[in-house]
């Protein structure tokens, strides 16, 4: 799960379209004023009631706005947000499981297999992975989702507010409640972590009699060997180690959960030493080199768990993402597959 930067190219692009955009104003505010002098007495008397819907406006604008306070500091932003943008791929679940508007989104969000329709249904944009200035501005947002450390981003808050979030900073559930507070949805943020702990108190206890001490992996071939994955970094962690409480084998243990980090990098020589009794897999989305690299290599076939057919496939795309919506789907599967691990 990468985080996404904004290119130093979109950002003057940006920049640019700001000036001629200004430029454009200014012509037009201009070619008016002399319009305007010359209407200047039939407007006199209209002044004081224009000042005083001026001043209600501005009353009205003032009282839709609230502070909030963001990983980068306070941030004047609507209290009710109707045209969201959001630019880190990762969080546009939690706005869909609030039934928050979002108006464009990353392609890595909008084609999250667990939230495309809802996105497709409500008529979200497609950024795609570089979003144009011009599509940007086009969409008029009120209010941008980024990471803290985005380029750019005072170009962006040119155009709305722009509310920064530390990558990994919460877990989904304090995230959840910090997006419910950010769109003035606290009750349906409580609500939804209200039934999802509801729905692991559940499960776990079956999950937990069905697996007993066996330990669970979850592995990802990539380029130059494995990565192995932990609690907080999406691919089904947050609920196997995190809700259900599951051990991993010793040394992903340290290196991918009690590190911090989420995840841990080993050549294919270690793989022995990191593999579960089970294990949840899928080919790294982040490059393009063929798996069977690894699952066609002799130690992965004497794996226990290869030939016990106690190996589970994630989606190697949809399954990297951990807010409520995929995990509600990731819920069923990853639930069904440790029952049936007998």
């Amino acid at each position: 799960m990468l985080k996404q930067r904004t290119p130093i190219w979109f950002m003057m692009s940006l920049i640019l379209l700001l000036v001629l955009s200004a430029c454009g104003q200014s012509a037009k505010t201009n070619s008016t004023t002399a319009d305007s002098t010359n209407a200047a007495a039939d407007t006199e008397t209209k002044t004081d009631s224009n000042a005083a819907s001026s001043a209600e406006t501005s009353a009205t604008t003032e009282e839709e706005l609230v502070t909030y306070q963001s990983d980068a500091g306070e941030v004047q932003v609507p209290k009710n947000p109707k045209r969201i943008i959001d630019l880190t791929s990762f969080s546009t679940g939690y706005f869909v499981a609030l039934d928050a508007p979002v108006v464009g989104a990353l392609s890595g969000a909008m084609n999250n297999k667990y939230i495309k329709d809802q996105l497709a249904a409500a008529g979200t944009s497609d950024l795609g992975e570089e979003p144009t200035p011009e599509k940007l501005i086009s969409l008029k947002p009120d209010l941008f989702i980024v990471y803290t450390g985005t380029e750019g981003i005072d170009k962006l808050e040119q155009i709305a507010p722009v509310v920064q979030i530390t990558f990994g900073k919460r877990d989904f559930k304090d995230l959840m409640l910090e997006m419910g507070k950010l769109t003035n949805r606290e009750d349906a943020a409580i609500a939804w972590n209200a039934n999802w702990e509801a729905k692991i108190n559940e499960l776990k206890p079956k999950v937990q009699e069905t697996v007993g001490d066996r330990t669970v992996s979850i592995l990802n071939p990539y380029a130059k060997g494995l990565f192995v994955f932990g609690h907080n970094y999406g691919r089904g962690g947050e609920i196997i180690y995190g809700e259900f409480g599951l051990k991993a084998p010793a040394k992903a243990q340290a290196e991918a959960i009690d590190s911090g980090t989420g995840w841990a990098s080993i050549s294919m020589e270690l793989l022995p030493e990191y593999a579960g009794d089970i294990i949840f897999t899928s080919p790294w989305s982040g490059d393009t080199t063929d798996p069977k690299i690894v699952y066609d290599n002799t130690l992965w076939k004497n794996l226990p768990a290869v030939k016990g057919n106690q190996v589970f496939q994630l989606d190697p795309t949809s399954d990297t993402y951990n807010d409520p919506v995929t995990l509600e789907g990731q819920l069923q599967f990853i639930t069904d597959s440790l029952l049936s691990a007998k």
